[in-house]
């Protein structure tokens, strides 16, 4: 049997980001270090940070007044940062500046009068982050038929910006569909969407030319780990997402000659390890293990000025 490990896969420059902050912290202050909502979407990688000090919480209310306080990689609304301020917490922001990126541009069109439509899952925290932004001016929006449901003031000053952990390929439908209700909507740039996202994306798409099983390593709640599986089953592929070796089933293996491997954004490369000798050693055959060429996608973000 073959293993094929896609390119790139795991980490993305946000959430390396946002896992140094913690960790440095912890070195420099010591634990307690609080986290509003957890770091990253990845047990793993929560569970660790957990052991050397880091306490998660999501009500700020349950931060001890003058404690020190990361935001995750998610980002919040002014609301969240108005309720720290009032609590006396030394905040730390780990907000992945492509999520601050789109903060800024919906204040900006709201300041300049535009309804604004945020394509994105309900529920998730980057959302609910970005929609306190502007909460009085934009609406959220799942799919192409929400689109049709859609009141607005005026359709000619009409903006859009999309959760980051989607893709084009993901907001494609919707992006079409806005546009043709609403003619001149201000729609986001190609590099306001995630570059991470959609790199997997395509490392996925070019697994599946070869590949006839997908395995994802990933948390459940990795909005882009659930749609690499998703577009693994669309290309054809029979697509597992798994958060540990221990998930596998060896009836997967069955008539298996290509195994894809991959990994969402928040899942460090040790369980990637894990996940393929998993796969090695139930292989009714030797395995041979390959991988994609690899992938520099050369981005990096600066740690926030408290930390430098």
């Amino acid at each position: 049997m073959r293993i094929l490990l896609g390119s790139p896969r795991g980490f993305c420059a946000g959430v390396d980001r946002a896992i140094e902050i913690v960790q440095i912290a912890l070195e420099r202050f010591g634990p307690p270090i609080y986290v509003r909502h957890e770091i990253v979407h990845n047990r793993h990688v929560v569970d660790e940070l957990r052991d050397r000090g880091a306490i998660f919480v999501d009500d700020l209310d349950d931060v001890p007044r003058g404690s020190r306080l990361i935001y995750s990689a998610h980002g919040v609304s002014p609301q969240v940062r108005a309720h720290a301020a009032s609590r006396g917490l030394d905040v730390i922001d780990a907000t992945c500046p492509l999520v601050t990126k789109v903060h800024i541009e919906a204040t900006r069109m709201a300041s300049e009068d535009y309804d604004i439509v945020l394509i994105g899952h309900r529920g998730h925290v980057e959302v609910e982050g970005t929609l306190g932004h502007a909460a009085d001016r934009m609406q959220l929006v799942e799919t192409a038929d929400d689109v049709q449901r859609l009141e607005v003031a005026n359709p000619d000053r009409l903006g859009c910006v999309t959760q980051t952990t989607l893709s084009m390929d993901d907001t494609r439908d919707v992006m079409d569909a806005l546009q043709r209700r609403f003619p001149r909507v201000r729609l986001p740039r190609n590099d306001d969407i995630c570059y991470a996202t959609q790199n997997r994306q395509n490392a996925v798409k070019q697994l599946a030319r070869e590949a006839d099983l997908l395995v994802v390593v990933g948390d459940p709640e990795s909005s882009n780990s659930r749609r690499l599986v998703e577009l693994g089953a669309k290309l054809g592929l029979r697509a597992f997402l798994v958060q540990s070796a221990a998930d596998i089933d060896a009836g997967w293996l069955e008539a298996a000659s290509c195994v894809g491997v991959t990994a969402g954004a928040s899942a460090p490369e040790i369980l990637v390890e894990q996940v393929v000798a998993r796969l090695a050693e139930l292989s009714p055959v030797p395995a041979r293990i390959e991988s994609m060429p690899r992938v520099d996608e050369a981005v990096s973000f600066k740690l926030p000025h408290a930390l430098r």
